[in-house]
């Protein structure tokens, strides 16, 4: 393939999502015709901010009715499309079924799409969000690899149903993506494998595990201190600049890491202190692992003493190269994401100042 259609529409799986929303702006804005799969399109709540963008943009939008786990259902809206995202999957942190919350979804709903595209003659590129996550499970996994750093070569082999469930549903999601791409020769995969996802979102009551984690670092959950726990952040508007360049550059092929920064809690909570600081709890100390390790499964269940053995007092390093030398990627800085998204909150009345 050396160029890939511009003028056909591409599809949006999961199109109200944090991610999509800014994907389908970048996708209007650059003239395109964007077939947005949502579960509802009737409910304008949840399009409402896309309908707004679609309004101002030269591309236009249309909706279609599908789900991951309704076989079938994304044909009418792949029809005549040139290129698939395929970004719908669940990002949540309480669950009671990891199997059929969270591995299902992600397997069966990627399985869904892909043969989906099997069968669309006009498909010639599914670029898929996978994520970090497929890469390792926790942060100690890091020491087995060849470098010391994470890389696209390095798959997850730590996570399971019962240990960082979600983890292994993006595990076992991309590597069924991978398995679908090479029965056939038809249709290029290109993966993304997002770290953390900050910055605002289009939708300002998206909901996604990131605005949990922010409003906490800033509501007073965590004003007594928060672990060393090392992790990657990307802002979300360069992760959707991420997928474009990865749909409409020809070149571009495999997994990319796309991580804009190494860092952890206590950074991301340090680049709000100065602006935000006297007005809210932010946390100001490290917590020590014995602490966590006492306090930390009575206070949320999903903190595990083995996920603290792991994580906590690890450092956690990508190499992002690859997107930066393929994708031509420029990141905004962590301030700049944090500022923000924390603003964002304030604004939407999800934060509040704390009682002097």
């Amino acid at each position: 393939m050396s160029t890939l259609d511009t003028t056909s529409p591409v599809m949006v799986t999961g199109a109200t999502g944090y991610v999509a929303g800014w994907l389908v702006k970048k996708l209007l804005e650059e003239g395109f015709t964007v077939h947005a799969a949502v579960r509802d399109p009737a409910n304008k709540n949840k399009v409402q901010h896309l309908d707004a963008i679609a309004q101002t943009a030269p591309g236009t939008i249309r909706y279609f009715k599908a789900d991951l786990l309704d076989n079938g259902s994304y044909a009418e809206a792949m029809a005549g499309c040139g290129v698939v995202f395929h970004t719908a999957s669940p990002f949540i942190v309480e669950f009671s079924d990891p199997q059929t919350e969270l591995v299902d979804p992600a397997k069966l709903g990627t399985r869904n799409v892909l043969e989906q595209a099997n069968q669309t003659p006009s498909v010639e590129r599914v670029v898929l969000t996978s994520s970090c996550a497929a890469i390792y499970g926790d942060n100690v996994d890091q020491e087995q690899t060849p470098e010391g750093v994470f890389t696209e070569e390095v798959w997850n082999t730590s996570s399971n149903l019962q240990h960082n469930p979600y983890a292994y549903s993006k595990t076992v999601a991309e590597k069924e993506a991978w398995a679908i791409n090479e029965g056939q020769q038809r249709w290029q995969l290109v993966v993304i494998n997002p770290s953390l996802v900050v910055g605002p979102g289009l939708n300002p009551h998206a909901t996604s595990a990131s605005f949990d984690l922010v409003r906490q670092l800033g509501d007073g959950t965590m004003k007594a201190g928060v672990p060393h726990w090392g992790m990657g952040a990307v802002d979300v508007r360069d992760l959707a600049e991420a997928h474009f360049r990865a749909a409409f550059n020809p070149d571009a092929k495999g997994r990319h890491i796309v991580s804009a920064h190494n860092t952890s809690f206590q950074a991301m909570a340090a680049t709000l202190l100065d602006t935000y600081g006297n007005s809210y709890p932010l946390p100001r100390r490290t917590l020590p692992k014995w602490l966590l390790w006492l306090v930390g499964p009575l206070a949320n269940k999903a903190f595990t003493r083995p996920l603290i053995a792991r994580n906590v007092g690890y450092d956690w390093t990508a190499d992002n190269r690859k997107s930066l030398r393929d994708l031509d990627m420029q990141y905004r800085s962590l301030s700049e994401s944090m500022h923000d998204m924390f603003q964002q909150l304030i604004d939407s009345g999800q934060l509040k100042p704390a009682k002097k």
